[in-house]
């Protein structure tokens, strides 16, 4: 403490900085990226420190806009759908980021990315587009929802390299993704992106923006492959990158665990086991004079000369005080380097950090083999292996912890947690999220009737789930069977990005009163005819805050939300239910304002009621 008064201005500064970090440059506001992060003024034209690319304020804008999209339950394609809290959702990652932002702000502890790597021939989504107006859905073809919102949006093509606009293109398609991801971390969360080099330099360079450069944890180096016969200039390119940044305050990685197989105590030493160590340092004795000294061993009287290009670690105080506690190991041969005792019990820690390079994990070969014994075909190339995806998973995610990938693929980072949870013990969640991007009609993957990539990632997810169901049974001496799964085997809800499933307002096709009558009449009613009432459920669930995995009970007519936290009414209104409904005493009340349609007064009986009761109503 300085014993002065709290200095307003910096701590408005600090509290400006975690809420809006990428608004920072050098330490300092600004003041444009502050603008455009708040939606005002999107151009970037002074010259100075920062990066920029054509597209960068459509980029901005991007990340602005809303959706009115909701995520669909698709039961008989999970497993253990009551039971499970994983969960993979199937659609455009941009726009599941934005649903899941209320539901999901500040949960998730881990995210895991392995996005296109931008070679010239990857396929990805630019521009994102979630509106548009009647003029311009007319110079688009494709299908549209009955509000005249397109159900695919967005153009789904090659970057090619040819392309001037190459490296913008992929950092406008990745940087409102990675901004919306990290609402979603929690405060010690931490995120990993998989990269070459391609595209390394500018992910550093985007996530600086984002995330903040004083939140880069490190680059993390993969050797996927041995060296190649087909180097370009003799140069094999054999590894890939793992980029790592916090949100704020990630808690330190795992660590290895020490290895101790070398400790001994051969001379009964009362201070137990001990190895030994180095007694010398690298320093030359024009560097270090004060340590270049001759050492005598004061039980035989042997000296041993010190190496003038790697003198003794330690000045001649500290080396007496060794010798005083018998720390000395001296060798008979008096050309040999005598050694220092380092006793186990005096560790300081009983890991090692973990190094960013990933020395002890797979190689692209054994993703391909491992997708192969799964799913018995060679469905699919360019996976991380699982022993990679494990071991970051390993080291950050705790029980109970959630990790997030929106750009599942194969669904490596699935398995992952669930081999791990099997291995520990843990109840560690996954999220995945991935695009039905169609496989090619020449594919084994198309001829294995695997006609998306989405659906490659759940049928991978189901094996595994019966996998580790079928090495339990044995283990029990039991027998497989996949209709036995229950809540103590892995599972997973199913979710589909879809249109909401009450109808938008839209005033921008509206020109003529004719448009505006058309308008009024499709309002008569708010909600879509094809909507079901479990789609809605999930669809009020994310919009008032739950997530995907909270628990929910069918309760005589009404849904429960975690055990009463909050009620939703679907179905049918009556006294009896909102008499059911009071005596639970929810925290809020959700009804549909439709069934109360032709009786107004037991709306306003309801208000009135649930006001008294202390329960929030909110009809919709």
């Amino acid at each position: 403490m300085d014993g002065k008064s709290l200095e307003i201005l910096s701590d408005k500064i600090t509290k400006l900085k975690e809420i809006i970090p990428e608004a920072f440059t050098e330490e300092k506001i600004d003041w444009e990226k502050l603008k455009a992060a708040l939606g005002e003024d999107i151009n970037f034209e002074n010259e100075r420190y920062n990066l920029n690319w054509a597209g960068k304020s459509d980029a901005f804008r991007v990340l602005q806009q809303r959706t009115s999209g909701t995520l669909r339950p698709v039961k008989d394609e999970s497993v253990n759908f009551d039971k499970t809290e994983n969960v993979f959702i199937e659609g455009e990652n941009l726009e599941v980021l934005k649903i899941l932002q209320k539901s999901y702000f500040s949960k998730i502890k881990m995210i895991y990315i392995d996005p296109p790597y931008n070679t010239g021939s990857d396929s990805f989504i630019y521009p994102d587009k979630f509106s548009e107006t009647k003029d311009e859905y007319l110079k688009r073809i494709g299908d549209k929802d009955e509000e005249g919102f397109l159900l695919k949006e967005g153009f789904f093509r090659k970057n090619s390299k040819e392309s001037g606009h190459y490296h913008s293109n992929w950092l406008s398609m990745m940087y409102p993704r990675l901004y919306t991801a990290r609402n979603l971390l929690r405060e010690d969360g931490v995120i990993f992106v998989s990269i070459d080099d391609n595209e390394v330099h500018n992910l550093r360079m985007i996530m600086n923006e984002i995330f903040g450069e004083e939140n880069f944890v490190g680059t993390f180096i993969w050797k996927r492959r041995s060296s190649s016969a087909l180097a370009e200039k003799n140069v094999s390119t054999d590894h890939e990158y793992i980029v790592c940044f916090q949100k704020m305050n990630l808690n330190s990685f795992l660590g290895n665990k020490k290895d101790y197989s070398g400790y001994s105590n051969p001379d009964d030493d009362p201070r137990g086991e001990w190895v030994t160590g180095d007694l010398t340092v690298g320093m030359t004795k024009d560097q270090r004079p004060n340590q270049f000294y001759v050492l005598v061993n004061p039980k035989t009287g042997k000296a041993y000369n010190p190496n003038p290009n790697r003198v003794w670690a330690f000045i001649p105080e500290s080396m007496n005080k060794l010798l005083e506690e018998n720390r000395v190991i001296f060798p008979d041969d008096k050309n040999k380097r005598p050694m220092v005792k380092r006793f186990k019990d005096e560790l300081k820690s009983t890991t090692n950090p973990f190094s960013t390079w990933l020395a002890e994990v797979g190689m692209n070969s054994e993703a391909t083999r491992e997708i192969r014994e799964i799913l018995e075909a060679n469905i699919f190339s360019y996976s991380k292996p699982l022993s990679l995806v494990k071991e970051i998973i390993k080291q950050t995610l705790r029980t109970n912890e959630i990790v997030l990938d929106f750009f599942a693929g194969s669904g490596t980072t699935a398995q992952a947690v669930m081999e791990l949870n099997k291995e520990d013990g843990g109840n560690r969640k996954f999220i995945l999220v991935q695009l039905p991007e169609k496989t090619d009609e020449s594919s084994e993957a198309y001829k294995a009737k695997y006609f998306t990539i989405a659906d490659i990632c759940k049928e991978r997810i189901r094996r595994v789930i019966e996998k580790i169901n079928r090495k339990g049974a044995e283990t029990q001496g039991e027998i497989f069977a996949p209709s036995r799964l229950s809540g103590e085997v892995p599972g997973f809800k199913v979710f589909k990005l879809v249109p909401s499933n009450f109808k938008m307002w839209r005033s921008d096709v509206i020109e003529t009163e004719e448009d505006l009558n058309k308008m009024i009449d499709l309002f008569d009613t708010q909600i879509k005819p094809d909507a079901k009432i479990g789609n809605m459920l999930y669809e009020l669930m994310l919009k008032s805050g739950f997530t995907l995995t909270d628990k929910v009970e069918k309760v005589n007519g009404y849904y429960s939300v975690n055990e009463g936290q909050a009620v939703f009414v679907l179905d049918k209104i009556d006294q009896n239910t909102i008499n059911e409904v009071i005596k639970l005493k929810p925290q809020s009340c959700i009804i549909l304002d439709d069934l109360f349609a032709g009786n107004d007064q037991l709306k306003t009986n309801t208000a009135l009621q649930m006001k008294d009761a202390g329960v929030e109503l909110v009809t919709v």
